[in-house]
This record gives structure tokens, sequence and C-alpha cells, in this order.
């Protein structure tokens, strides 16, 4: 009897196990978790450097809640690989790190090479903290107080602030870190990574005449053979207008979440969601947008990954002395360029101060377009004024500079570029739940700053 029971019960259990699998949070929910757990750890790990239970209790456990419990994960130092999984059984995720690439999440193959690397040219460069120029522009206690109330508390209120980088001119004039992170850490951008692939497009337009407004210049979508969706420009992308039904709601069951975590060929997932609206019609912020540009950008660069990372580093990182930056590829090799940028917090500040010296490198080369700040900033239609092209834009509401453009990323991730004070301010964090004010550190700092009537020249 005994073993018919046992017997029932393995039945009834492999059935539901089956139903699970079959339902939208088997297809879609837990592969996302487990997916989020396996890539996070393998990068805030090797491409980061943080200490892997202090990442995960920062990044994923607030994220994750209750089910974060039910949700596993291995390290694998040997094979610079992380495994996450459900109940330690179902729902198996791989993260894979290679040199220069950063981590992956492997879902079945696909031709992916995990030997394949691209190590970076260099070590990281320090900027040194200009102490004469701070003390000439700034009410030292005024900034001394903006820095530290972006950190009082910030771990036991949920903002976990942990890394500000403060430039002036160019010059670096504050920076602080939490416990565990440092100068050298490359901090995870999320969406931030968006504003480098609009710097990606301005420096193709620069020096290769890419047309952002050029019709049927989108690979993934040329390949669905609708003709309809020649008209989506990588402007349209880049804007948030593509029109495409690739929802991001971050709760795990969207769209992107599936894009994220689930698939192997993002830019083909992107590109076959159906057609919600005509481009340019229709403002919805959503990664697969992104995406689906980064594709098309990407494929400008050479023939192979190795070749385009190098192309990206020469491009664009490189002249702004950037040698920290990874932007890791989906399975596909294709970059994601929506959120998978790490870098360090002077490194992202120098991508920022880029667009104060209008697009020129410290070497006289030109960069971007004349006019791609103007570009950048305007508003894109339809989005409140919110929005400009892979760059967010103050509104009233912000209190911030109006010509200010603003990078930003999930879980408080923020980059800040005011021209006409000549400010950078960059702040990450493992922000959940709460508000990181980082807009209120912004005002503090634009407020620290001295007249320009009462500064020296210089």
């Amino acid at each position: 009897m005994l073993r018919i029971i046992l017997g029932a019960g393995g039945a009834v259990l492999t059935a539901a196990v089956v139903a699970l699998n079959l339902s939208p949070i088997g297809q879609i929910y837990l592969p996302s978790a487990t997916g989020i757990v396996a890539k996070q750890m393998c990068s805030l790990t090797w491409v980061s450097g943080l200490e892997p239970d202090r990442a995960r209790s920062l990044y994923l456990d607030p994220l994750l809640g209750d089910a974060g419990s039910l949700l596993n994960h291995h390290i694998d130092a040997d094979n610079h690989q992380v495994t996450a999984n459900f109940l330690g059984l179902f729902w198996t995720q791989r993260a894979v790190w290679r040199d220069g690439l950063g981590c992956t999440l492997v879902h079945g193959g696909h031709g992916f090479d995990p030997e394949l690397t691209a190590p970076v040219t260099r070590g990281f460069i320090a900027m040194p903290l200009d102490t004469a120029h701070r003390d000439a522009w700034f009410d030292t206690e005024a900034l001394d107080a903006a820095m530290s109330s972006a950190f009082d508390e910030a771990q036991t209120d949920g903002r976990n602030t942990l890394g500000v980088a403060i430039l002036h001119q160019g010059r670096l004039v504050a920076e602080h870190y939490a416990p565990g992170a440092s100068a050298e850490t490359r901090f995870h951008g999320w969406s931030m990574t968006k504003s480098v692939i609009a710097t990606l497009a301005g420096s193709l337009a620069q020096d290769d005449g890419l047309d952002i407004r050029a019709e049927g210049e989108i690979p993934a979508l040329a390949a669905i053979g609708d003709p309809r969706l020649d008209a989506v420009t990588i402007e349209a992308l880049l804007r948030m207008t593509g029109g495409l039904a690739i929802a991001e709601l971050n709760n795990g069951m969207d769209p992107n979440s599936q894009m994220l975590f689930t698939q192997w060929d993002m830019p083909h997932f992107a590109a076959t969601r159906e057609r919600l609206h005509a481009p340019g019609e229709h403002w919805q912020y959503m990664s697969g947008n992104t995406i689906l540009a980064s594709d098309a950008l990407q494929r400008r660069l050479g023939d192979s990954l190795p070749e385009q990372v190098a192309a990206l580093r020469a491009r664009i990182f490189e002249p702004l002395d950037i040698y920290s930056a990874i932007l890791e590829p989906g399975e596909n090799g294709v970059f994601q360029g929506s959120s998978y940028m790490y870098a360090t917090a002077q490194d992202w500040a120098r991508l920022c101060q880029l667009y104060l010296d209008n697009g020129v490198a410290a070497d006289g080369r030109r960069i971007l377009p004349e006019d791609w700040y103007s570009i950048v900033a305007e508003p894109t239609p339809n989005s409140g004024g919110g929005y400009g092209m892979g760059f967010w834009l103050p509104t009233e509401a912000t209190g911030l500079p109006p010509e200010s453009i603003m990078m930003s990323g999930f879980q408080g991730q923020w980059g800040y570029v005011m021209p006409e004070q000549e400010l950078v301010i960059v702040r990450f964090g493992a922000t959940i739940g709460v508000s990181s004010r980082s807009g209120r550190l912004a005002r503090e700092v634009v407020a620290a700053l001295q007249s320009s009537a009462s500064a020296p020249a210089g």
C-alpha cells in the first residue's frame, strides 16, 4: 500500500511540475529568476570583482524577495561559470565568464565559444583628485555634506549607495565608495548602457557616414520580410519609438524579462514581436528597441566579435582613457546594448565628460558630430519631454538644470551631464524599492559650486 501511495504521489508531483513548466510561470518567470541570478552572480563576481555573498545580498536578495530562498546558485571558480536553479533541481540556468567579454547566459550552445576572449589592452587609469581645483571652485563643506548625504545611512535605508564620482571641467573633485567597493570596481550601469549605444551611433555617424534616419538599416527586422518594418530607423529605436510589443515591466513575466534571460538571439526575439504602432508614432521605454539598434550598429564594426570589441574600444573608450569598460554580448555574440556594460565610476564619468567636451577627446580627435549633444538632448515626441535619444532629460519637477542630459539605469544608476555648470556626477548603487536620492545629490552638488564670478579662471 505504501508503495502505491508513494507511486501515486510521485505521479501527481510529476504532473504538477510538467503543468508548471508549460505555464507562463515555468516558461518565463522561473527561467527569468534563475537567469538573473546566474548572470548577475557571474558578472558581479568576475567583472565587478565584488565579494559574492555581499553581491547577492545587495543586488539580488532585495529584488527577489521571498522567492530568493528558493533560488540557489553555485559558483564554479575553476571554469568561471555560475549555475542557478529553483529548489536545487529545476529551471537551471548557466552563465559563463570570458576574459574581456564578461558573462553570458548560455541556454543551449548555438555555437557559443567558451574559449573566446578579448582581453583588455591595459589596466584602469585612475584620475588624481584635484583638491586645488575643488577648493577654488566649490564650497567644500557643502560638497562634503552632499557626498555624506549620499552615503550616510544609505546602507540601512535601502539606498545602498556604492560609488559616487564628480568631475568639474574634466577634473576629479570628489569621489567616495562604500566598503567592499573602490575606484577600481566595475559598476553595472544597467540601462546607462543605452547611452553608450547612442554614443556608438554618434561615432559611426561621424566617421562612417551612418544616417540614423535611413530606412531599411535594421538587419533583424529586414530578415522578417515585413516591408512595414523597413520604416523603423536607428533613431526611432534609440528614441524608444520602434512600435513593437516588447513591453518592459521588470516583473519577470514581461517580454523584456523573457528576452534578457531566456533567449539566445535577442535581436530576433525583439524583431518578431507584434507591430503595434508605426515607427515614431508612440513612445514607450523598451530595451528591445536598443537591442535591435545595437545589432545593427555592431555589424558595422567588423566581422567577428573580437574585431567588433576592438573597434568599439578604439573608437570610443581608448581615446578617453577608458580601459575598464566591458560591454557583454549575448549568446549569439550581439552586444547586450540595453543593459550590460560595466565600468569604473571614473570611466563612466569620462564617457559623460565626452558630451561636455562637445564630442572631442583630449588629443583633439573628434568622436561625435558637433551637433550630437543637441540630437540626443532633443525631446522625443510623446515622451512628456523626459526622454531624448538614449538619454533621459530633466523635467521641471526634477529641479535640475534644463540643458542637462542623464544616463539612467535600474537599481539607481545615474550619470548627470550639466553643460552650464561644467559638471559630471555619477552615482552607483543597489537600490530597490526606495528612492536613490540621486537627484538630490545632483542638486546639492550644483548648489555647492561657486559662481564663475568668484572662482578663478582656468
